[in-house]
Parts: C-alpha cells; structure tokens; sequence
C-alpha cells in the first residue's frame, strides 16, 4: 500500500473515513495497475473497472442516507478491501512472485479480483438507483446482529427492511448468513416480516434458490414456501420466476430443499396460469417421479399438485403420457398417508371427467377395483366416489356387481359426508337399468338410506336421492319397503315445493303415484297436505301433477261417502 496513507483501524473509522480511505485506495490501485506489464489483457480490463469506482462512490456519498445506514459504511469497506487486494496483485505481478507462484495461480488471482470489483460496482449501484437504502433506513421489525463478509460482527440491531437489502448485496457467504438471521425473525414474528417484502426481495430470493451452495437453496426455498402461503405473492412469485428453479431443487435438492419445493409447486398449482406454467417447464415427471420414491409429506403434496394439474383439460393428456394413472392407482392402494389416497382419488375423478378412452384406460389399468377397496377401507371421500361415478357410465353392470359396487354404496351411504352420499346416490341411478339390479339395491339395504337422504339440506342430494328411488322402486319389493317406511311420504312430498328452482318435485310426485295405489299411502299423501301442492303444480303444468291429484281426490271423495 502506498507509504503516504496513515494506519486504519477499523473500528474508529466512520463512514466518511471509509469514503476518504476507499477514495484514496483507488488512486493508488489504478497507478499500480496501469505500471503493470504482466498479463497486459486482464490488467487492461481491471483498469476499466478500477476507473469506474469514483463515479459510484461519489453517487453513493451523494445519496440522502448515506451517513444514516450501516449499508453504506460495509460496502466502502468491501470496496477498501477490494481495493487493496488489486494494489498488492499488482505489486505481486512485478515481483518474482509471479514465478514462484507460477502464471495459473496469479491469472487465478487476477480473476477472482476482477469478479470482486463487479460484485462492489454492482452492490454500489444498486445501494443508490433502487432505492433500497431509504426502505432499509426505515426500522420494521429488529433482528439479531449478523455477520457479513468483510465485518466481523455488527453489534447494532439491522431492522427487516436491511435484511432484505443485504440479500441483494455481498458476497455469497454474506446471503448466507443474511438469510439465517430473516429464518431467525420470521421465527419470532412471520406475518410482520413477510408483510415487508417487496418485488426486488423476492426476486433476490428466487436467484438464491437457483444458486449458491444447496444449504442455502433449502433455506430460500423455506422462506419462498412461506410466501406462498399468503395468496398475495402467489403471481409475483411466477412472474419472477420461481417454477424453473422450484422444479430442479424438487428433482434433485436435499430432503428439506425436495419438500418445500413441492409444498410450494402444490400451492401454487391451484392457478391455473401457473399449472399450466408448472408443465411448460417440465414439472410433471418429477412430481411423478416423488409420488413413487419419497416419504408421506413430500409424496402428498406432489399427488396434491399432480390433481391440481389434473383439473386443466389441455394438461390431462401430457399427464397420461407420463404414466400418472398406474401412479395414482398405486397411491390408492399403497400410499403412506390419507391425503396422497384423497389426491390420487381426486386425480383420477379430473382425468376421467370427460373422456371415455381415459375411463377405459383407468378401468383397464385396475383403477375401478382400488377406488372400491380405498371407498369400502377408509370414511369415505367424495373424489373417490366421483371418480367411481365417471367410471361405471364405461363398465357392464355385471362387472361392477362383481367388484362389489352395492356393498361399497351401502357404505358410503352410512359413513359418507353429505357430498359423497349424493355423489352414491348418482350412482345407483346410473346403474338401475335393469330389474336385477334394481332387485340387488334393495337387497343391499339401499332404500331406507336413500329415503333419509331425502331430508338434506343439500338441494344436489335431495334430486340425486329422489332420482334413485323413482328408478329403483318400479321393483314391486323396492316399492313394498318404501310403503312400509314411515318417513317416506313425508319426506317426499317435502320436495314438492311449486317454486321454479326446486328440480325435485318432478321426481317427487313420479315417486308418490306409484305409492298411490295403496290407500294407506293415499291418506297419508292428503293428511301431509300433497291435495294442495298438486293444486298448484297442475296450474304449473308439472308433469304427473293432474293425474296424482285426481287419484288423490277420488280416495277422499270415496272417504267422505263411507262416513256418511
């Protein structure tokens, strides 16, 4: 260094001394390399960048903060120590250091040099153009002290807002540890700390993910997971950038880094724009690939982002292609934990919506067979027995008999939540084609769990109720137990509300003329009021309404003259 510079301690210097000190670092830096007349070329360019840093130093001293953050005073020290690493390289190269050392070593030397000076010019200029300084000056939320790549340790507190300027600034080692101490606040308080990032913190974030040493892409992955649990980051998140990176750590990052990835891509897979960006860039085969190799958490929410894909008509083909129905089924019936069985059950009730060569495919596969075994093993999922709705419309009667259709509908019936007694009741209409069949449902215990089905709140379930029992009760034995059943007519005339939106009472009032053949029926129909409510559907021109009111009418007027 050069002999006209007085001692510099560290800790006394302020960060206008660190300005002077920097300032007079360059002069002497740009003298010795200009003196230099080995590796002329590297030299040339160090020269060019060596020039540059009294233009952003005098910007940075320039700006409103630069006294009033710590921000300014470590990067004029990062700057001074770049400084005088390139005057003793110098010095270095026209001394026999050179030979003894050997030419690689001091090229090596000159690169890396070369690299710090880029990483100060670009800290310096981003200190001043982004504003980043006034967010940082702003306390938020306090942290503890951090160390950073030229300090060894600040004994003030940094505030949020610095915490996430100093993930754009330093060296690799100084994200690192950046990053720690956000995990450290975000630990003690996550909803103040997440509210403060802005686009240029998540996009700092997100290059984090894609470089650096892989301990440092989990912690960036922890943190981005974090994010995407508030929906307000879910678009800023994609646009920036963060499915590519996202994609290879769940392909080949550690066992943490793998999972919150893929809790990550599951959240947000539920857009469809960032599905569909999930598949451009290749995201399906390694959310496959972990549904087959990894443990529960992981394994779940990549069958979860599997079914959110699932839901997008154009995708299902690019999924089928990948192999995700042998998947899927494999889940059913070998996942470790409920939630992978509910995904995969989910997935394939999406895949089969539509399409009746998938229907035939998961059919073929052995899918028809694990949705019964997962439906009669566990409480009862609505996926499941939607998926098993879109399938029985593509497999004979018989078939379906035989893998134990009823039993499993008779459980669903009893244990199902509202949604998945519905999703049941669709199906017994859809497979009551014959007189067989329709014998078998009663046999089965059908009938009296389909009359209570009738009381749901649900609109959906009273229509898919009713509609299984009018098919179904042209079976004179189904027909008997509904008679017998005390809260069967009461239940049906319930739906025969005039009001356009009720779909039930064309099925309602289907169901009660064939109960009016018996004059217990009958009587019961009048004393629960159905005289009234066919009064005002026959005005409504509903069908079977005239015909049901004049029997009912007879049978009281006969009534009436056997009083008498």
């Amino acid at each position: 260094m050069a002999d006209n510079l007085e001692p510099v301690t560290e800790s006394e210097l302020t960060t206008d001394h660190w300005l002077t000190h920097a300032q007079q670092l360059t002069v002497i830096a740009i003298e010795r390399a200009h003196a230099t007349t080995v590796f002329p070329v590297r030299w040339k360019s160090i020269i060019s960048k060596l020039e540059s840093v009294p233009t952003n130093l005098s910007d940075l001293a320039s700006h409103p903060c630069f006294l009033k953050n710590m921000l300014c005073r470590e990067t004029l020290q990062s700057v001074a120590s770049t400084l005088s690493e390139a005057i003793d390289l110098a010095e270095r190269c026209e001394s026999s250091d050179v030979v003894r050392h050997g030419k690689l070593q001091m090229q090596s030397g000159i690169d890396s040099l070369a690299t710090k000076l880029d990483l100060n010019l670009r800290d310096c200029a981003l200190l001043v153009k982004t504003g980043v300084l006034s967010d940082a000056t702003v306390p938020v939320v306090s942290a503890p002290g951090l160390v950073v790549a030229s300090v060894p340790v600040l004994n003030q507190q940094l505030n949020v807002g610095e915490l996430l300027v100093r993930l754009h600034i330093g060296n690799a080692e100084a994200k690192h540890r950046v990053i720690d101490s956000l995990l450290e606040v975000i630990r003690e308080d996550e909803k103040s700390v997440l509210s403060v990032f802005s686009r240029s913190s998540i996009l700092a974030m997100i290059q984090l993910l894609s470089a650096g040493k892989p301990k440092v892409r989990e912690k960036a992955a922890t943190i981005i997971c974090l994010l995407t649990e508030s929906a307000s980051f879910e678009t800023l998140l994609v646009s920036e950038g963060v499915l590519p990176p996202l994609i290879r750590l769940a392909e080949s990052g550690s066992l943490v880094g793998r999972e919150k990835a893929v809790i990550t891509l599951q959240r947000l897979s539920m857009s469809s724009d960032a599905a569909c960006a999930i598949v451009r860039h290749g995201g399906i085969r390694p959310l496959i690939d972990i549904c087959q190799t990894s443990d529960s958490v992981t394994q779940s929410a990549a069958a979860g982002a599997l079914k959110n894909l699932s839901v997008l008509p154009k995708v299902r083909q690019s999924l089928v292609d990948e192999g995700i129905v042998k998947v899927m089924i494999n889940l059913l019936d070998c996942g470790t934990v409920l939630g992978s069985k509910e995904y995969a059950a989910e997935c394939l009730k999406n895949l089969t919506a539509t399409n009746d060569h998938l229907r035939q495919f998961v059919i073929t596969e052995g899918g028809l067979k694990s949705l019964l075994t997962y439906l009669n093993n566990s409480i009862p999922q609505e996926a499941a027995v939607g998926a098993l709705r879109n399938l029985v419309k593509s497999v004979p009667v018989d078939s379906l008999l035989l893998f134990g259709l009823l039993p499993c509908l008779v459980h669903v019936l009893k244990e199902g939540v509202l949604c998945t007694k519905q999703a049941a009741a669709s199906v017994i209409y859809k497979v009551s084609g014959s007189a067989e069949v329709k014998k078998l449902v009663g046999e089965f215990g059908c009938i009296p769990l389909l009359i209570n089905l009738l009381e749901a709140k649900s609109t959906g379930a009273r229509v898919a109720a009713a509609q299984a029992i009018t098919i179904v009760m042209s079976c004179p034995q189904n027909a008997r137990e509904l008679k017998k059943d005390e809260k069967s007519i009461p239940n049906l005339i319930q739906l025969l509300d005039p009001s356009p939106s009720n779909t039930t009472k064309k099925y309602a009032i289907a169901c009660l003329l064939m109960l009016s053949s018996s004059k217990k029926c009958k009587k019961l129909m009048v004393s629960h009021g159905a005289i009234g409510y066919m009064k005002k559907l026959s005005e409504m021109e509903v069908s079977g309404s005239k015909k049901l009111l004049e029997r009912l009418e007879r049978g009281k007027l006969r009534n009436l003259f056997s009083r008498q």
